[in-house]
């Protein structure tokens, strides 16, 4: 039979080694899919697929062994989990467009892990609404806190929850647990003066780990959310690179205003003559400088007062 590998693909099929044998793929936006779902998983595994499943790096899953003929049907099998999952589609029942831009992968976040500064999960799904479908090569990956259990300066944006840490000093007994803790475990942004912890602002990169040293509950997370947004990581057969730091103690509203610009930068500055069309969005800036870049992606973009925004970066 013949097959458009290009419509397979865009459907969120694989291109496998065997011939007329294809792969379902579903991203899971956040990493989170509800365990009511599996039913319907297995059902397509055993009864369409090779009776496996894979995870893949980006937190979707994959079904293989599926014959290409049978596209259709397992279409609407999975339209209940896709709903479930609230993917955008262009329509029911026909899957959903999958090139380009990755699935927006998070780490567990504050949800369950006592580090994370922030909802990753719901920060996760709210930058899918913006940015799917699109056809652009684009990754984006969040984490709850400076440990980046996701790996999140391994990607084009990479979004590193930050709290600004307030100190009761009527709480604080001396201990010097935080001091310690920042000493060892983080940039030693604490000191004790006159029977009282001092933060320095510069040093401090926003981790938390104070608050979750201290006995007495002096340190706790601000209210007000803050991220550092590091740009422009990669693997790859070339050049690969870890994703540099853009800006410190941005909020999550400018972060959603950058990505969006940054489809308006590629869509102007794309080499048309890429391969099959899509260029990855490093080379873009590599090949514009990153004052160009900047100047684009910060239009009409209302910083947070605190931000920090890196004036160079050399990658």
């Amino acid at each position: 039979m013949d097959i458009n590998t290009k419509a397979l693909k865009k459907n969120a099929f694989r291109i496998t080694k065997t011939r007329g044998i294809t792969a379902l793929r579903v991203r899971v936006p956040g990493g989170h899919l509800d365990v009511k779902h599996f039913d319907t998983i297995k059902y397509i595994a055993d009864n369409y697929g090779n009776g496996t499943v894979h995870i893949t790096t980006r937190q979707g899953f994959e079904i293989p062994g599926i014959k290409v003929c049978y596209m259709e049907e397992v279409n609407e099998l999975i339209q209940p989990v896709i709903e479930g999952l609230n993917i955008n589609q262009i329509s029911p029942n026909t899957g959903y467009s999958a090139s380009g831009t990755r699935n927006v992968s998070a780490c567990i976040g504050n949800r369950v892990c006592p580090f994370g500064n922030y909802d990753t999960t719901a920060f996760a799904k709210r930058i899918e609404k913006a940015i799917f479908p699109n056809d652009y090569h684009v990754k984006v990956a969040l984490t709850g806190c400076a440990n980046d259990c996701i790996k999140a300066r391994m990607h084009d944006f990479g979004i590193i929850g930050m709290t600004e840490p307030q100190y009761d000093s009527y709480r604080c007994i001396g201990c010097k647990s935080c001091v310690t803790n920042c000493k060892k475990r983080a940039t030693a942004a604490l000191s004790f003066e006159n029977f009282k912890v001092v933060r320095d602002h510069d040093k401090c990169i926003g981790c938390g780990e104070c608050i979750g040293k201290c006995p007495t509950g002096a340190w706790t997370r601000s209210d007000k959310k803050y991220y550092k947004l590091v740009i422009m990581g990669r693997t790859g057969k070339k050049n690969p690179r870890i994703a540099q730091d853009f800006i410190k103690w941005i909020d999550e509203d400018s972060i959603l205003k950058i990505i969006l610009n940054t489809y308006e930068y590629i869509e102007a500055y794309i080499d048309k003559d890429a391969p099959g069309g899509k260029e990855h969005i490093g080379y873009i800036v590599d090949r514009t400088g990153y004052q160009i870049y900047k100047e684009w992606v910060l239009k009409e973009v209302n910083l947070p007062e605190k931000a920090v925004v890196a004036p160079y970066i050399n990658w």
